[in-house]
């Protein structure tokens, strides 16, 4: 005995294929309809702030944390740079709320980062 209730309650005819019949349809793919990665400018920027992150902590990591957290700093502002300059639907992974909540959010997240950097006193 079946918890679920049945996908569909239409019996399948000739007419109307099963469900089944239907998702295989729709998993062939035409070599023209394939999605290249990073399929917007804004998911490159992505990619270039998650580069410049992994960097900035590998920098940290390696004591040098002045200089990481600058190029974390960096790669956050750029998202910012980005995001205010980019269509919504370019935007890519960058566009979480509205253009400006973001911008204002990243720009101040990379202030905060370079002034930490830049006001931390020693080394």
């Amino acid at each position: 005995m079946s918890v679920h209730p049945p996908l569909s309650t239409t019996p399948a005819t000739p007419e109307t294929p099963a469900p089944a019949a239907a998702a295989a349809e729709h998993e062939k793919t035409d070599p023209e309809d394939v999605r290249s990665f990073p399929s917007t400018i804004g998911g490159i920027v992505y990619l270039g702030v998650l580069t410049a992150a992994l960097a900035g902590l590998g920098l940290v990591g390696f004591g040098h944390w002045r200089v990481g957290i600058i190029v974390l700093a960096g790669g956050v502002g750029a998202a910012s740079l980005a995001r205010a300059v980019l269509r919504t639907k370019d935007a890519g992974m960058l566009a979480v709320r509205s253009r400006w909540f973001d911008v204002i959010l990243l720009a101040l997240a990379a202030g905060a980062l370079w002034i930490l950097a830049v006001t931390v006193p020693g080394e």
